[in-house]
């Protein structure tokens, strides 16, 4: 976790940015731990449930705990899609959708600049 964000981070988290597709530095990273919120270190993600689905973004199919995302509606840009947010600080994290793999259905699509990964 960081005290201040860089423009990138406070972009995506703060303002509801998306970074450019295979630029981040979690879209391919492979070591095993948790991906936590870069603006509170909430736990967010584990790496057994990450997965490659090809958008440029890291992708997970489970949450760590629900409890610790909240989903809402997002309307903006003529779409209709759902917003993942850290339920602690309210950071914008990135989109679910329904086109991930077993077991849940589901892709969190998220923005590596909304994580922070701490390492086994």
């Amino acid at each position: 976790m960081s005290d201040t964000l860089n423009s990138l981070q406070h972009h995506v988290t703060r303002c509801g940015g998306t970074e450019q597709a295979f630029t981040g530095k979690y879209w391919n990273h492979k070591e095993k731990g948790n991906y936590n919120c870069v603006c509170c270190d909430t736990p967010l993600f584990r790496s057994e449930t990450k997965y490659d689905s090809g958008s440029g973004w890291p992708s997970f199919y489970d949450v760590l705990s629900k409890k610790n995302i909240k989903i809402r509606r997002d309307t903006s840009h003529g779409m209709i899609r759902d917003e993942a947010l850290c339920a602690t600080c309210d950071a914008h994290l990135g989109h679910v959708f329904d086109d991930g793999p077993a077991p849940t259905g589901l892709r969190y699509c998220i923005n590596s600049a909304s994580l922070n990964f701490v390492k086994d």
